[in-house]
């Protein structure tokens, strides 16, 4: 018998597994990527009697892998608030899924283990751009507001770090930085002396400083579309820029195109934070696209389809 842990590579996947492996040690093998490589129960080796455990990763998008692992008698507890389409029903099958747009995985992993590890489940509702569902999660945990404060930087820096067409574009691989909370207890003490939290502050403060250089490429009431160059940092800030776009700007969505090498583009849409629906069904128009009612993204734009974005966001927004 093998245990695989399969999570997204941002802050709500990485905390919903730190929760669950605090609440039940076990060898495994991570599997995890950059926050848009979702498809990863594609070609897992998983069998009879394994035990797999799938944190914030769409189901729709893993179908056939999921299905395959089913076949091939592994036993996996899924986690997750994307879009799922219809939910096999099967004997090996335990799932935990809420599209509702308040919600993210680590909050459905709290609830199952009766708020154990709450204070993780909080910075990932942060990062997750939940600030609502933040506080009001929080407490049972009686924090002040500078507490509160300190959660929401380590959410926002641990998704930030997600970020990226490739690792290489990361501070740190997603695994690498789940290995390095994995230690703590209480995300307090990540804070206060883990070296990598620094690491991850100031990239992250560096790259908004760039990113707010940007003026948008077209902007009105319902929604506006900003540009970001070709490097690293863009590529790493754009899913955490427009989530701070749609807290400044709640009644207007936002979309966040970073080029690529091949000059294409990768794509964060947000949703008007006042009603939060919309960016799925922006996103799911496109081949690569993909995500939940208040936050989406689509993988690879190719330029000639930028008018059609457009298009699709003045239909939907």
């Amino acid at each position: 018998m093998a245990n695989f842990d399969v999570f997204n590579g941002d802050a709500d996947g990485i905390c919903a597994l730190h929760q669950l492996r605090l609440n039940d040690p076990v060898d495994s093998t991570l599997i995890t990527g950059v926050k848009r490589n979702i498809q990863l129960l594609d070609g897992l080796q998983a069998g009879k009697d394994d035990i797999v455990t799938v944190l914030d990763i769409s189901l729709d998008k893993n179908r056939d892998g999921l299905l395959t692992l089913l076949e091939n008698g592994a036993k996996i507890t899924y986690f997750d608030h994307h879009f799922a389409g219809e939910i096999p029903e099967h004997d090996n099958l335990e799932v935990h899924i809420d599209t509702a747009s308040n919600v993210c995985s680590s909050l459905l992993v709290n609830d199952q283990l009766q708020g154990k590890h709450l204070a993780w489940a909080v910075t990932a509702a942060f990062g997750d751009n939940l600030f609502d569902s933040a506080v009001t999660a929080a407490k049972p945990l009686g924090l002040d507001q500078d507490q509160l404060e300190l959660l929401k930087e380590l959410g926002t820096y641990i998704n930030y770090n997600g970020y990226g067409a490739t690792i290489e574009d990361l501070h740190f691989a997603p695994a690498e930085l789940y290995k390095l909370i994995r230690p703590y207890t209480d995300p307090f003490d990540f804070i206060k002396q883990a070296p990598e939290y620094t690491v991850l502050k100031e990239g992250y403060l560096q790259d908004f400083h760039n990113a707010k250089e940007i003026k948008p490429e077209q902007a009105n009431e319902a929604f506006a579309v900003y540009i970001l160059p070709d490097a690293p940092w863009a590529r790493r800030v754009s899913g955490v820029y427009a989530n701070q776009l749609a807290q400044d700007f709640p009644d207007r969505a936002h979309a966040i195109l970073s080029r690529k090498s091949g000059g294409d583009f990768l794509v964060s849409i947000r949703a008007p934070l006042n009603r939060r629906d919309g960016a799925d069904e922006v996103c799911r128009q496109f081949p690569s696209g993909g995500g939940r009612k208040a936050a989406a993204g689509i993988n690879n734009l190719p330029v000639a389809e930028f008018d059609r974005l457009i298009s699709v966001m003045t239909e939907v927004f």
